[in-house]
C-alpha cells in the first residue's frame, strides 16, 4: 500500500477534508477520496475523521492508498436491453427480478455480471463489486439505469444526482383510490429501528427525501400513479407511498399481505433524463411498461 502525507496550510483552513484532499491529490477523484475516508484510509493528526471534517492549518493528513483488488465478479453474457451507449455512458433497461450488483446471496446473474461481459470499460469509483453503477433500482423494480464507463463520466452523473437535475419518473400501482390528482411527499427517510432491513419515515438518522406524484388512472380499489424523484433514497417511492396511506401493490416489504398477484412491487422506472458528461447535451429515454405490468392494468380495468 502507498502512503501519502500532506500538511494543511492557511489556504485550506475551514475546507472540508474531502475537498482539500482532492485539491492536494490530483490522482484521486473527490468521490474516490470520500470512499477512502469512509473506509478509514485517511487519518488527520493520527485520527479517523468523517468526510465533513473541516481542516485546520497545521493538520497532518495521511492517506494509505489501498491496493487495487482483483475483480472477482464473473462476466456473464446476457441479452441486455441497451437503450443508449457511447464511450462515456450506457443506458440499460433492467428487467424485474434482476439484482443490480453482486452482494451476499447474489454473486451471479446480476446486471453487473452482464455489463462486464458486454464491455470492459466501466468506471471503478464504486469498487470492484459495483463497476459503472451510478444509481440503483430494487431487484423487483424494472426500468432504466444510467451506467458510467469511466470515472469522469461517473463523477458528472453523481453530481447531477446530488444537484437534483436528473429526471427520473416511475409508474406504480398503489392500493386505494387517491382522491387528488397531484401531490408532493416531503418526509425524511432512515433505517427502521424495528427492522434494520427496512426503511421508514423518521426524524432520527434520516435523510431528506422528496417524491412528487400525479394520478394517471383510477380503478375500483387501486390507482396508477406517476412518481418523480427529487431525491433518491433507498426504497423511497415504496416508503413514501406507504407513509401517505397508499402502499404499492405487490410490495412484500411495505405493502399489505392481501394484494394483487404480481412478482414484486408494481413499479417501473420508465423515464430517465440527464446531461451527457462530455457533450453537455440533455438526453432523455423512455422504456415502455413491461408486459406483466400492462396485463395487470387490463385486469384492473375489467374489474372496475
Amino acid at each position: 500500500m502507498d502512503k501519502l502525507q500532506y500538511s494543511i496550510d492557511e489556504t485550506l483552513q475551514g475546507v472540508r477534508i474531502d475537498k482539500a484532499l482532492s485539491t492536494l491529490n490530483q490522482e484521486g477523484s473527490r468521490t474516490q477520496i470520500q470512499q477512502w475516508i469512509k473506509e478509514q484510509h485517511v487519518l488527520v493528526n493520527g485520527s479517523v475523521v468523517k468526510t465533513n471534517y473541516k481542516c485546520s492549518a497545521g493538520d497532518i493528513v495521511e492517506i494509505t492508498i489501498p491496493e487495487l483488488e482483483e475483480l472477482d465478479v464473473v462476466a456473464e453474457p446476457m441479452d441486455l436491453d441497451i437503450y443508449y451507449e457511447d464511450a462515456d455512458v450506457l443506458v440499460v433497461n433492467k428487467p424485474r427480478g434482476m439484482v443490480v450488483h453482486p452482494a451476499p446471496g447474489h454473486h451471479s446473474g446480476t446486471l453487473v455480471n452482464g455489463l462486464m461481459a458486454h464491455c470492459t470499460d466501466l468506471s471503478g469509483i464504486n469498487g470492484v463489486m459495483r463497476p459503472g453503477i451510478v444509481h440503483r433500482i430494487d431487484k423487483d423494480t424494472s426500468g432504466l439505469l444510467m451506467v458510467a464507463k469511466n470515472d469522469v463520466a461517473h463523477e458528472s452523473l453523481v453530481q447531477q444526482l446530488v444537484d437534483k437535475t436528473v429526471t427520473r419518473k416511475y409508474q406504480a400501482v398503489v392500493h386505494g383510490v387517491i382522491p387528488h390528482d397531484y401531490g408532493t411527499i416531503d418526509a425524511p427517510i432512515g433505517r427502521d429501528k424495528k427492522d434494520r432491513q427496512s426503511m421508514t419515515v423518521t426524524e432520527e438518522n434520516s435523510k431528506h427525501a422528496v417524491t412528487h406524484f400525479r394520478v394517471i388512472e383510477r380503478f375500483k380499489a387501486h390507482t396508477l400513479v406517476e412518481c418523480q424523484l427529487e431525491t433518491g433514497r433507498t426504497h423511497q417511492i415504496r416508503v413514501h407511498m406507504k407513509y401517505i396511506g397508499f402502499p404499492l401493490a405487490g410490495d412484500p416489504k411495505y405493502g399489505p399481505k392481501k394484494t394483487l398477484k404480481f412478482n414484486g412491487q408494481v413499479l417501473h422506472a420508465g423515464l430517465l433524463g440527464f446531461v451527457h458528461p462530455r457533450t453537455q447535451e440533455y438526453l432523455e429515454f423512455e422504456a415502455p411498461l413491461p408486459q406483466d405490468f400492462v396485463e395487470l392494468l387490463e385486469y384492473l380495468r375489467k374489474s372496475n
